[in-house]
């Protein structure tokens, strides 16, 4: 049986949400931001009005100022944008038990198993639509295909509140005259390095064959050349069953108080080592990394971010780490304990998010540092936890030896 695969996409999800909590703001331009009172913060998301005057998500501030000089300007509010999509799912639950969240505002849902009691997938995915804007009050799109890719492809090819359909019929007309990077995990660098070979569609990539692909981009490239032929066969995991673990964290008291940037970044790489570690051991992802700071007089305070895409690479969690710590605290302020967990976890396996949107690296970097991390778990099941460490690491004074074995 052919399946019918659902892709999910809440609309401009964090502006949405501070729309529908303050509907004054529906009739003017605004958008979220990671840092209201910084030029130099991004746009995270915006509503319509923003979206006329040609404001981009993840465009500093002064650019969309410049577009838009009236434009408002919220910090996010992750705790509410977490209950709205809890309440989302739900509604989504109703359809078929197969939802899987991708991200906060994301989810796929097989609905193959539904069709005879709510109808085609086009109709399911109209009754969501039309379902969540009366009960939450925001607008989704959504994708409609035969495989997870396509889905996704079909929520970000018309917005917003869109229903589009990509069957087997369909997708050589609908997918390949796209730019190579909105296939998901074409990252930006994945996609210069294609038009440098003369591949600038989805079509292109099709007809380029595997093992010119995987010559040049390494497995990425075989995996994109099925992905661009549509072959992909990624099951719609249940995302309730992740619920029994709910966060991979560590922590540590430092023999002596941390007093500057260089002491923040050795703690704060020596934890997303350690945490990393853990969460490739229990073969899982997270969404969300948070930190939590103490002082010598023990205030104590926590701030979190969610990711692009989900991740247990040590370097990407440590420069989250960091970035939190650099936004919230006196960098000359002392710290005497320090945590870093990552939250919203998922499957080891579940794909990579929105890397198309916003760039990054290439299959083969990714890939390169997946295997570097793994060789060193595997040195210290062998050797003991203080066989490999980082350099920087060598000569610490602070109490880092031992987060391994925590």
């Amino acid at each position: 049986m052919e399946r019918t695969i659902l892709h999910c996409d809440c609309n401009g999800f964090f502006a949405s949400v501070e729309c529908m909590l303050h509907p004054e703001l529906r009739e003017v331009p605004m958008a979220v931001c990671g840092d209201p009172d910084s030029r130099h913060g991004i746009i995270l998301a915006k509503n319509e009005p923003a979206k006329a005057y040609g404001i981009h998500t993840a465009e500093t501030i002064w650019q969309a100022k410049r577009k838009c000089p009236q434009l408002i300007l919220a910090a996010p509010r992750f705790r509410e944008y977490q209950l709205v999509s809890r309440r989302i799912n739900e509604i989504y639950r109703r359809f078929t038990d197969l939802v899987e969240p991708f991200s906060i505002d994301e989810s796929w849902l097989d609905v193959t198993g539904s069709r005879a009691l709510f109808g085609s997938g086009e109709e399911i995915a109209n009754t969501l639509r039309e379902t969540v804007r009366s009960e939450i009050g925001i607008t989704i799109s959504v994708g409609v295909s035969f495989n997870k890719i396509f889905a996704k492809l079909g929520s970000d090819y018309k917005k917003p509140d869109a229903t589009t359909v990509i069957s087997r019929e369909n997708y050589r007309d609908i997918v390949w005259p796209l730019p190579t990077d909105t296939l998901m995990f074409c990252g930006k660098k994945a996609a210069q390095t294609l038009a440098g070979l003369g591949i600038h569609t989805i079509g292109d990539m099709a007809g380029s064959g595997p093992e010119f692909l995987s010559s040049r981009l390494g497995k990425m490239g075989l995996q994109l050349y099925e992905y661009a032929n549509g072959r992909d066969d990624s099951p719609v995991s249940d995302g309730r069953t992740m619920r029994g673990v709910k966060s991979v964290g560590n922590s540590v008291t430092f023999r002596r108080d941390l007093s500057g940037p260089e002491d923040v970044h050795k703690a704060v790489q020596a934890l997303a080592d350690s945490v990393s570690s853990r969460m490739r051991g229990q073969k899982l992802k997270c969404w969300v990394v948070q930190v939590g700071i103490k002082d010598p007089s023990f205030r104590y305070i926590t701030r979190q971010k969610t990711l692009a895409a989900p991740t247990h690479r040590s370097r990407l969690l440590a420069a989250a780490g960091e970035e939190l710590i650099k936004a919230c605290w006196n960098p000359g302020a002392p710290i005497r304990m320090l945590s870093l967990s990552g939250s919203g976890l998922v499957p080891n396996d579940a794909p990579g998010g929105q890397l198309c949107f916003f760039g990054g690296e290439s299959g083969a970097d990714e890939e390169r540092e997946e295997r570097l991390e793994t060789a060193m778990d595997s040195i210290r099941g062998r050797f003991g936890s203080g066989a490999v460490t980082f350099g920087g690491l060598l000569k610490e004074d602070i109490g880092l030896d031992g987060l391994h074995r925590k």
